[in-house]
């Protein structure tokens, strides 16, 4: 039974973070619910009636929360407006930034966001490393960029360095964390690591345990913020913005 699921998902996805996102989504919705509350507990609290993508193995869907994928984890209005902030008027069917794991959940009491960027080893931290957009797209991703870069900048008190060239995928993650707190949405930002998963020592080195994983995350994070932003509830206009990095094992 395991491995049918597992072969449902294309064979690169086989391993690594991605089969382990939809393990964890994966069984009843009170099991599933339980294992994201661990996860981001106290921040946040995930319950049987929420909604997350992918939604284990019978959704394997990832969430691009400007697109109708996502239509389950925010309202209509909020969607528009998070892709003409991205994009381009005239590309809104472009890709935006998709998220290993979402699932809504109660934020200090109101309905928030929980956003999951995963990792299984070291190289995966290094991906994405700059935008592959161009033209308009580009113009308007870098226009974005940089309101984030002032919001969050605000936010914190501190300096921060977004950009389309260096450090892009944890960028983006911030910056559409920022936009959807900017628009009345509680967001949980979390950075998962996957421990021992050994079958990725071709590409990279495994985290053998959290403190290895919140390292390498403190020292990939360190040329765009200050270290205090982890772990704090900040606030974007009242609405609850909170960083977390965490870690589990799943086999």
């Amino acid at each position: 039974m395991a491995h049918s699921l597992l072969y449902s998902l294309k064979p690169k996805d086989q391993r690594g973070s991605k089969p382990r996102c939809h393990w964890l989504a994966h069984g009843a919705r009170p099991r599933v619910a339980a294992r994201l509350t661990e996860i981001v507990q106290p921040w946040a609290t995930v319950t049987e009636t929420d909604v997350w993508l992918p939604d284990g193995f019978r959704d394997l869907k990832e969430a691009e929360l400007h697109r109708p994928v996502a239509a389950r984890l925010l309202d209509e209005r909020t969607q528009r407006q998070l892709g003409r902030w991205w994009l381009p008027r005239d590309r809104q069917h472009a890709r935006s930034p998709n998220w290993d794991l979402a699932s809504t959940c109660r934020i200090d009491g109101k309905p928030g966001l929980l956003l999951v960027e995963a990792k299984s080893h070291s190289g995966e931290l290094q991906a994405a490393e700059r935008t592959g957009a161009v033209g308009s797209s580009l113009r308007s991703i870098k226009r974005a960029m940089e309101q984030a870069r002032l919001g969050l900048g605000a936010m914190t008190r501190s300096d921060w360095q977004l950009s389309c060239a260096s450090h892009y995928q944890m960028c983006n993650r911030f910056a559409w964390a920022w936009k959807l707190a900017a628009l009345g949405k509680p967001v949980v930002l979390l950075y998962l690591g996957f421990l021992d998963a050994t079958e990725m020592q071709d590409l990279g080195d495994p985290f053998p345990d959290h403190a290895e994983w919140e390292r390498q995350v403190h020292a990939h994070s360190a040329p765009l913020f200050p270290k205090k932003v982890w772990h704090r509830r900040w606030r974007v206009n009242g609405v609850p913005l909170i960083p977390l990095i965490a870690s589990t094992t799943q086999p």
